[in-house]
């Protein structure tokens, strides 16, 4: 089959797609509208899904070797302002791309199974939750996306905005792809009291404030400056009112190096200075890590392969970049530590106004033509993977 050719075909059946998931975007471990649509996708391409956790998966073909195709499918709680006419209005936003990413594989695998019979092997899907919070891979696992049948190797693509325009495509055979993340919650226990009389309270804010700022400084000094490493605090709440020393208060961040033993010194060390800070000021912390995913480390010789693939696809332009890294994480890592994994990202931005908007803005746009780009690409890529490994 000539999979560009029928991606084009089927360009404005993958819009549809898209813009249907766009505008009912869901978030973090259960989306019951988007999994039942596409299942129902699938179901109608002669498919026969299942779930798999809160997730789905399918095969197409049968026998070895087998290759496992990722789509992420959850949105962000990001209130959208993209201005699109399928813009979604319960609060929830696809401000990453996983809602193109799903219509991407959902024609990739159409096509496929309309070429099933020319298959070499098995392709395996895995529609995923919960990316966006780093436990939709993990829930996937525990629910057997790697067994029956076990996938012999794994790929997936991502979207990048801004000022990308559609026609390039990212890769890394050599080093880390993608940084390491771990999500952390450090709950500070201080004492209430009338704002009036500070000395009577112990103060969570207080030392809420400087642990933030030491925080910094770990990375600023304890950190190779050689190697990328990012601490972030997004949530910092406490307190109810102008005139209360509240009870306690919270700080949520993430935690991302692209170092495996900066990762491990810097969590220590967190831990440390965060206990010896409150007790600096009386107070107590409990550190909760929320999520752990690793660094995202592509094999080389499959990823060096898939490049190739990709060159081939037939489509005018298409360019690749090699040794590209990303600051991001992405839980797909897991996977990459169990099976042989590639992972790629598609560009898909603007040259105009609207490239000034990255991923997780408000106001994002995705350019469509990356949908036949994107589905070509899965479909060629795998079907040539699966001849090409059919006695290996």
């Amino acid at each position: 089959m000539d999979y560009y050719n029928r991606a084009n075909e089927l360009k404005e059946d993958t819009i549809e797609i898209r813009r249907y998931l766009h505008k009912n975007a869901e978030v973090g471990l259960d989306l019951p509208n988007t999994v039942e649509y596409v299942m129902k996708q699938l179901k109608e391409y002669g498919i026969q899904p299942q779930l798999c956790g809160h997730g789905v998966t399918a095969t197409i073909g049968k026998g070895k070797p087998v290759i496992l195709l990722r789509a992420d499918m959850d949105a962000l709680p990001i209130t959208e302002l993209s201005g699109e006419e399928f813009t979604c209005t319960s609060g929830n936003m696809h401000a990453c791309g996983h809602d193109i990413h799903t219509a991407m594989l959902l024609t990739a695998a159409r096509m496929l199974k309309e070429d099933e019979d020319h298959l070499q092997g098995t392709v395996k899907l895995m529609f995923q939750n919960a990316e966006e919070v780093f436990k939709g891979a993990n829930g996937m696992i525990e629910h057997g996306i790697l067994d029956n049948p076990r996938p012999d190797a794994a790929m997936a693509y991502h979207m990048m905005i801004g000022k990308n325009q559609v026609g390039t495509y990212m890769y890394n055979a050599g080093v880390i792809m993608m940084n390491s993340v771990d999500e952390f919650k450090i709950i500070i226990h201080g004492k209430g009291t009338h704002g009036a009389y500070p000395h009577q309270g112990i103060d969570p804010i207080n030392i809420g404030v400087h642990i933030h700022l030491a925080l910094q400084e770990l990375v600023a000094r304890e950190a190779n400056p050689q190697d990328i490493c990012t601490l972030t605090i997004g949530k910092f709440n406490a307190g109810s009112a102008a005139n209360i020393i509240p009870e306690s208060a919270i700080l949520q961040g993430t935690l991302r190096t692209n170092n495996v033993s900066t990762r491990e010194n810097l969590l220590s060390r967190m831990k440390e200075v965060c206990h010896k800070i409150a007790g600096t000021y009386r107070g107590t912390v409990e550190i909760e890590m929320v999520s752990t995913v690793p660094p995202l480390m592509c094999d080389p010789q499959l990823t060096l392969e898939m490049a190739e693939y990709m060159s081939q696809v037939g489509i005018e332009g298409l360019k690749g970049i090699p040794n590209s890294t990303a600051a991001a994480s992405e839980d797909f890592a897991i996977i990459a530590e169990k099976i042989l994994t590639t992972y790629m990202i598609l560009t898909a931005g603007f040259m105009d106004e609207r490239g000034d908007y990255s991923l997780h803005h408000p106001k994002a746009q995705i350019d469509e033509n990356v949908c036949v780009i994107g589905a070509a690409c899965f479909a060629y890529c795998v079907s040539h993977w699966l001849g090409n490994h059919k006695d290996s």
